[in-house]
């Protein structure tokens, strides 16, 4: 067995075993929700993380009567193995997120979300290959309808030298025009400090439809700007490209 196989695995097993035990904490506290998700393309700000193949995710959180909140989140990835930099020298295939915040409301109709965010790699990196691992602070704020949201970067951003201080501004639409179907539309942009060619902005317009028992399915056309020649991977893929992608999702 390949060890990229068994990595694949090891990360199956271990998103699975974030929703599992999220379900069982769910059932013994009513403050924990989670998700299980599989998706056709695993796109994060536009880019595709996972080489344009299907992702399994999974999450949990906690929030608090008093609008505090805890959570975490996990996927399978492939871009830092995919790198053309380090060929073949990069053990990792999981990205692993872990925050916390507060939810509250200025007056009766605007909501607003303020945490942090860590974004983790395990693996093995070649020596000189800066940590990929990322620390944000969010805000976020909604009303009806609309939403937005400011992300600023502790650390490097994802690996980009001397990039702390970069941000992402996301602007987002999601308007149920009937009883269980929902329109999803968003636009983004991210600044990168000290790395300015690989700036881009993306967007997405898609549908949701939910269903009975916490199923909901969603169709979506995502496109950037990204610089092709900067975001093409040692498959000749470019991670940024238009797309359309299919997700099943499961909450509990």
């Amino acid at each position: 067995m390949s060890s990229r196989t068994t990595a694949s695995k090891t990360c199956a097993a271990t998103i699975v075993s974030i929703a599992l035990v999220g379900m069982g904490m769910a059932s013994a506290h009513a403050g924990t929700s989670g998700s299980l998700a599989l998706t056709s393309d695993y796109l994060f700000r536009g880019i595709s993380q996972n080489n344009q193949e299907p992702a399994l995710q999974g999450g949990i959180e906690y929030a608090a009567d008093s609008g505090f909140y805890v959570g975490s989140w996990g996927s399978n990835v492939s871009w830092l193995s995919d790198t053309n930099v380090f060929p073949d020298s990069i053990s990792n295939s999981v990205e692993l997120d872990f925050y916390g915040g507060y939810r509250g409301k200025i007056g009766e109709s605007v909501g607003f979300d303020v945490g942090a965010l860590y974004y983790w790699y395990p693996g093995d990196y070649p020596s000189g290959f800066n940590s990929p691992d990322t620390g944000e602070l969010y805000f976020g704020i909604s009303a009806g309808i609309f939403a937005a949201k400011y992300s600023y970067a502790l650390t490097d951003l994802f690996g980009y030298a001397d990039s702390d201080g970069s941000g992402y501004l996301d602007a987002a639409v999601n308007w149920e025009f009937v009883p269980t179907w929902t329109l999803n539309a968003h636009a983004g942009k991210q600044w990168i400090e000290n790395n300015e060619d690989f700036e881009y902005v993306d967007w997405k317009l898609g549908v949701t439809k939910s269903f009975d028992g916490g199923f909901a399915i969603a169709l979506a056309y995502l496109d950037t700007d990204a610089e092709e020649a900067l975001y093409t991977n040692r498959y000749g893929n470019f991670l940024g490209e238009d797309t359309v992608v299919l997700t099943l999702t499961k909450t509990f």
